[in-house]
């Protein structure tokens, strides 16, 4: 069974060429999308995932348009509204050291240096300057913790692990 990473979801047509436009969800749109990699589309329905060929990218609004290799009219791309765009595990890239996919961190148990428990990571923000991870606290609230040195000392996905350093009210 393959693991199956969504980087994309196709909510309208553009034009009569073939083109889609797509609502991302990936942090590498310009990797992803680049001509000639490989994307599969989720129609839904429980149906098998159809291999697509990117044969061109562009940006466009807030939207990233594609077209793909062999699909040249709005006929033959109109039945994919809604559809997802995934890829595969193995399509995944290394990151460098320090960067990490959000699937890796999202369900880490977060603890402070002195070892206190203070819940797991259950969403990411990309506000900006850095992320800030979302933490479902022990006490029922979320608590946000911004990803600089300061505070996160040690991340370990292994062991679905971060320790941190909170800086002065962050958990209150």
């Amino acid at each position: 069974m393959d693991n199956w990473f969504n980087v994309g979801k196709i909510v309208n047509t553009h034009g009569i060429r073939g083109e889609v436009r797509v609502i991302s969800s990936t942090d590498f749109p310009d990797q992803r999308y680049a001509p000639g990699n490989t994307l599969y589309l989720f129609p839904g329905n429980n149906q098998e995932p159809t291999p697509l060929t990117v044969k061109t990218h562009r940006k466009h609004k807030n939207f990233d348009l594609l077209s793909f290799e062999g699909y040249e009219n709005i006929n033959d791309v109109e039945k994919w509204k809604n559809a997802t765009l995934k890829i595969k595990e193995d399509q995944l890239t290394e990151l460098p050291e320090g960067e990490y996919y959000f699937y890796e961190i999202i369900g880490c148990r977060v603890v402070t240096e002195q070892g206190e428990e203070i819940g797991a990571v259950k969403e990411i923000l990309t506000p900006g300057a850095n992320d800030v991870w979302v933490v479902d606290g022990n006490n029922g609230k979320d608590i946000l913790i911004p990803y600089i040195p300061d505070v996160v000392k040690e991340v370990s996905v292994e062991k679905k692990k971060i320790v941190i350093d909170p800086m002065e009210g962050l958990l209150s």
